[in-house]
């Protein structure tokens, strides 16, 4: 008995050395410190980092840190990184690079204007000194990332221009202390730029070419293989921070980097950007954020007037000339005060390149004991104020979205919306479930409702069991993004009338159908297939063939028809259509008449997406295959269609379906038939003019015409 109680007591002798004890007490701690620091308005990396100040070697001393906690931390460090570059909206990114690279340098001149005579003349340091120490004052560290990725804004411009100065600002500071420590090492010569050149490019050239091709190759083959793509992806985030030591620079510009490389290819909605994050936001941040705080020496403030004097010019020199970094950027590009504050909170907080900057600094001889310590405390300042700065800039911003899209969620009742997704090939379901995650209104309440109908015969019940488990499977595939799904088999005697009758009981707002194998004779004079549906429903509804996994299309190309701009749907299709290419990060290429181009960028305006769109002229329906010169493989190619008898029909849309199968058979295609106005609301607008009758003549004259001329082609051609 005795000698359990040694053992135990051995257990938990301090430092704590138990690998299961350890990641126990961490685990604790990242359970626990967020949700008693959320009852105060505190936000939860503040008590990740005050934590890791008690337990760490200059607080209780319960953890030391060992190889474990540096491991863990580095990876969390990495994560941040990654993700940053991940979740960046890149056709905003791209629209904005000129924005980002003032902001870069802003953030990056500011603080090292302001930081040298400081350090020069009040604290009396030499030349070398003050310079590294200016520079470490223009890094930042996105320690207050995970606030904005959670609360939703991550897709602001403000945020967007941030991570792009930091990754600049960061890698000109990174650069000059490689210049500085090679200057005092005698070692800055030509042959110390053109290796640091060459290394850059090829680092630069394997990450943007390489590494994409491989990517696309890899999902490609091993689609269904979900958790080999998580693997992969973290294989690749720390092959990239290898790579990017071996060039000469930091581990996170590779982890960086790597997350703009995998962008296009991981949606934001996507499963397997959920599981990036749940696994990164769940362990390996956390753990790096009570990493920085085992750093923190508090002790440092009683060993005199100096350390104090240091300390207090550090933290208060690196938080102004942020604030004023951030200041310039509101007044150049007239951003709110929201934007500023969340600019100002994102840059401010000073960690990982800050600390790399310093200790190397420090055991070059060129930096003292005072600045160690000083900056040290800077840490926990500049984390602690950042936090709070990013967390209320973040909500004030959500408030204010919300203030100005209160009218469209009237008007279009966006959060109730619900998608009705019919399946009558099961093999076709996961493709089409990923894309109706993609343009589902994320603060809808209502699931997505997949459907199948099973015909009305004796074996019906034991067909419906067999439906239902089969997509059974599926629901988890949606789980896994944090999509609710619903499943629905019904009894009836063809497709199309138990679609309309469920849709209507489950009020669906968008019915997503897979394109319909070829027809026959006797389904192309009744019609059943192509047209029951869609003129008994009045819901937008698309039709879709995707050929390959969307995330591999690099463009959308819409055609619009004349008069498109007319119709109900014609803001709801074009919201979803961004909201894919926003998914995507690909760009769209919009085919339309003039009219319809007004209407178009007013909507987009209006409705404030964060799109990259280009709109051409295109008139000439009666030769559409012309569009087939502009359009390659890798692009997603989408018809605005419309019903008959709608504002938008013209003649010319009833052969397009066939068209589009025939010859653009290696292209992902779609087809949005937008919602309609009801019967009455047309009746309402044109009362004194019915021209059905007249519609329905010439449409039989035109078809008997074609008819005609494609019999004499066949006779001439014999």
């Amino acid at each position: 008995m005795t000698d359990f109680f040694e053992h135990l007591l051995h257990e938990f002798e301090l430092p704590l050395k138990n690998p299961v004890l350890i990641f126990s007490l961490i685990l604790l701690i990242i359970l626990l410190s967020p949700i008693l620091l959320r009852k105060l308005n505190i936000p939860g990396i503040i008590g990740l980092i005050i934590s890791g100040v008690i337990i760490g070697p200059h607080g209780l001393n319960i953890l030391a840190k060992n190889s474990a906690v540096t491991l863990f931390s580095t990876i969390g460090l990495l994560y941040i990184m990654f993700i940053a570059g991940l979740e960046l909206d890149m056709n905003e990114f791209k629209t904005n690079k000129n924005k980002s690279l003032v902001f870069g340098l802003f953030t990056f001149i500011i603080p090292l204007a302001i930081g040298f005579p400081v350090c020069h003349y009040l604290l009396q340091y030499n030349f070398n000194t003050s310079l590294l120490t200016a520079s470490m004052f223009a890094t930042h560290t996105l320690v207050a990332y995970p606030i904005v990725s959670k609360l939703g804004v991550s897709k602001n411009q403000a945020v967007a221009i941030t991570v792009g100065g930091t990754i600049l600002t960061d890698t000109a500071v990174l650069i000059i202390l490689a210049v500085i420590i090679g200057k005092s090492k005698g070692s800055l010569n030509n042959e110390f730029w053109i290796r640091l050149g060459i290394s850059l490019t090829i680092f630069s050239a394997i990450m943007f070419f390489v590494i994409p091709k491989i990517a696309k190759w890899f999902f490609r083959k091993l689609e269904s293989e979900k958790h080999s793509h998580y693997i992969f992806v973290l294989a690749v985030v720390f092959f990239a921070a290898f790579l990017a030591e071996a060039a000469g620079v930091e581990a996170i510009i590779g982890a960086f980097v790597a997350g703009l490389a995998l962008n296009k290819l991981i949606p934001h909605s996507s499963a397997l950007m959920n599981r990036i994050e749940f696994i990164g936001n769940s362990l390996f941040i956390p753990f790096f954020l009570i990493s920085v705080g085992m750093l923190v020496d508090v002790s440092v403030l009683l060993k005199g007037p100096m350390a104090w004097i240091v300390a207090g010019t550090l933290s208060a020199v690196a938080l102004f000339s942020k604030w004023i970094a951030a200041l310039f950027t509101q007044f150049v590009f007239k951003y709110s005060n929201a934007q500023r504050q969340l600019i100002f909170g994102l840059s401010s907080a000073h960690a990982a390149a800050t600390l790399a900057v310093i200790l190397v600094g420090f055991e070059a001889g060129v930096l003292d004991e005072n600045i160690l310590n000083g900056t040290i405390i800077l840490i926990l300042i500049t984390c602690i104020t950042a936090s709070f700065a990013t967390e209320k800039a973040a909500k004030k911003i959500i408030s204010e979205t919300e203030e100005n899209t209160t009218e469209l969620i009237k008007t279009t009742n966006i959060h109730n919306e619900h998608i009705l997704l019919p399946i009558a090939n099961i093999e076709n379901i996961e493709r089409l479930l990923e894309f109706s995650v993609f343009i589902k209104d994320k603060k809808s309440v209502n699931p997505i409702s997949i459907l199948t109908i099973v015909s009305n015969n004796e074996e019906a019940e034991i067909n419906i069991l067999k439906a239902r488990n089969k997509l059974e499977t599926f629901v988890k595939q949606a789980s896994a993004s944090e999509t609710k799904v619903n499943i629905i088999t019904t009894i009836d005697h063809n497709a199309a009338s138990g679609i309309k009758r469920i849709s209507r009981e489950i009020m669906a707002d968008i019915i997503i159908r897979e394109w319909p194998k070829r027809t026959g004779l006797i389904d192309k004079l009744i019609g059943e297939r192509a047209d029951s549906l869609l003129s008994n429903t009045d819901k937008t509804t698309f039709i879709c063939y995707l050929e390959k996994p969307l995330v591999l299309h690099k463009k959308i190309v819409v055609v619009a028809p004349p008069l498109a701009e007319h119709e109900k749907g014609f803001e709801h299709w074009i919201t979803k259509v961004a909201k894919l290419a926003q998914e995507l990060s690909v760009p769209i290429l919009l085919y339309c008449n003039e009219l319809t181009e007004k209407y178009t960028y007013k909507t987009v305006e209006n409705l404030k997406l964060s799109i990259t769109i280009n709109i051409k002229k295109f008139n000439d329906w009666e030769d559409f295959l012309i569009l087939s010169r502009n359009i390659n493989n890798d692009d997603l190619f989408i018809l605005v269609s419309a019903r008959k008898g709608s504002a938008s029909y013209i003649t010319a849309l009833e052969n397009l379906p066939f068209k589009l199968e025939k010859h653009f058979s290696t292209n992902s295609r779609l087809i949005i038939y937008p919602e309609q106005f009801s019967q009455n609301h047309i009746i309402e607008r044109f009362e004194d003019i019915n021209a059905d009758p007249l519609n329905k003549g010439i449409e039989t004259i035109q078809k008997i015409s074609r008819g005609i001329g494609g019999m004499f082609k066949k006779d001439s051609s014999n």
